[in-house]
């Protein structure tokens, strides 16, 4: 008898076990979604990331994810209408969630920012105290992203709400500066070579805004800084290029304004110089695209460009419906991005002339992760000393 109740016992536990496994793989095809990308698995390991964000009043951090570490420059696009938020790295897409943004009385607004301050906790100074972690904000105003609930439609004052998981990997994985593109329909970053766009040249220093200021180019100088970060060098006075190795150097961003007409150059948050541009048929619209300078591919010492053109939409469009299903959220996250062509892209730049000596100047100062953005807008008056240009499409 007693063998025939150790058997039973044993055929149990086999039952037992083999029914364990079939529930185990449907969780384990789940993270394999999009398996051209690096997963993001929701059971956390020690993370060990190469940017560290310190906050004194930090509560004792949880067990944070696995190490992601950028191959290129960093993305981060969040489409208003499929309510959805998508992370390319050096071009490819890494991840993607759903996310919230602001009711039609308190919209998000749509545009090109950066993240300009971290806090992993964090509370709001305008809405009763309410807790914000993992915050990135990416305007002084008010708006960031910030883990929060997602009821499946917008629902927030205007900030981006990010499920919890995905909020904390992503705030690990970003830095002051990373790119923030919230568009009204979903866009992706495309190849593009067209010959207007800026070509970088080998660098014999490390050049400041004192080395670019010339007849032609106007100079902003003495501009305050808020930060004392290791990650944004301070410039020093030079006079002439000093001959020496290649120094790691934060990349520029450059605007050009079909508003004012003008070529901004910033670098490590400060601005640089300006200068008129040449704009053909400067009554017809430009569009708004960012060009991203990438890495070279292994084999191939040339650097490429990417592109992201911004559509325009309405204001309805835009907010997206405040009564969408949750099942309608789910499968717009299985989808992929809708294609992007760089043919109004290439149309813009062909329309643009810039003085040589400002192409000059911005070919040294190129590096991996430098940005142009065209647009029909102006500068926004979020962009400050502390920022990178903010261009706001609505």
């Amino acid at each position: 008898m007693a063998t025939t109740h150790v058997g039973s016992i044993c055929a149990t536990l086999a039952v037992a076990a083999a029914a364990w496994s079939v529930a185990v793989e449907p969780a384990q095809a789940q993270l394999s979604l999009w398996p051209q990308f690096r997963p993001w698995p929701v059971d956390h390991a020690p993370f060990r990331h190469k940017h560290h964000h310190r906050d004194a009043n930090s509560r004792p951090a949880e067990k944070a994810p696995a190490q992601d570490v950028e191959k290129g420059p960093l993305h981060v696009v969040i489409s208003i209408a499929d309510q959805r938020i998508s992370v390319y790295d050096d071009g490819a897409l890494i991840a993607r969630s759903s996310v919230s943004t602001g009711v039609p009385d308190h919209p998000t607004p749509s545009g090109i920012f950066s993240v300009i301050s971290k806090k992993r906790w964090h509370r709001s100074n305008l809405y009763s105290d309410a807790p914000m972690p993992y915050m990135q904000r990416i305007t002084w105003s008010g708006i960031a992203l910030h883990a929060g609930v997602l009821p499946g439609y917008p629902a927030s004052h205007g900030c981006i709400r990010l499920k919890s998981d995905f909020a904390m990997r992503l705030w690990h994985l970003t830095r002051r500066g990373t790119r923030v593109i919230i568009a009204p329909n979903d866009v992706r970053p495309v190849e593009i070579a067209n010959p207007r766009l800026p070509q970088s040249k080998p660098k014999a220093a490390y050049t400041t805004a004192a080395a670019i200021s010339d007849n032609t180019m106007i100079e902003v100088a003495g501009a305050p800084s808020l930060s004392t970060s290791a990650d944004d060098p301070q410039p020093q006075q030079v006079t002439a290029p000093v001959p020496g190795p290649a120094r790691k150097t934060t990349p520029i961003s450059i605007l050009v304004s079909r508003k004012s007409n003008m070529l901004f150059v910033r670098h490590g948050f400060r601005q640089l110089f300006e200068t008129p541009v040449t704009i053909r048929d400067p009554e017809e619209a430009l569009g708004t695209h960012v060009f991203t300078l990438m890495k070279s591919r292994p084999g191939d010492a040339a650097f490429r460009w990417t592109v992201m053109s911004i559509p325009e939409g309405s204001r309805r469009a835009q907010q997206g419906s405040t009564k969408r299903p949750k099942s309608a959220i789910k499968h717009m996250v299985e989808t992929t991005p809708s294609e992007s062509s760089p043919k109004k892209a290439n149309a813009a730049l062909d329309r643009i002339e810039m003085p040589p000596d400002a192409i000059e100047r911005i070919a040294e100062l190129l590096t991996p992760g430098s940005t142009l953005i065209v647009s029909d807008y102006g500068i926004s008056s979020e962009s400050g000393p502390d920022t990178d240009f903010i261009v706001e499409t609505r």
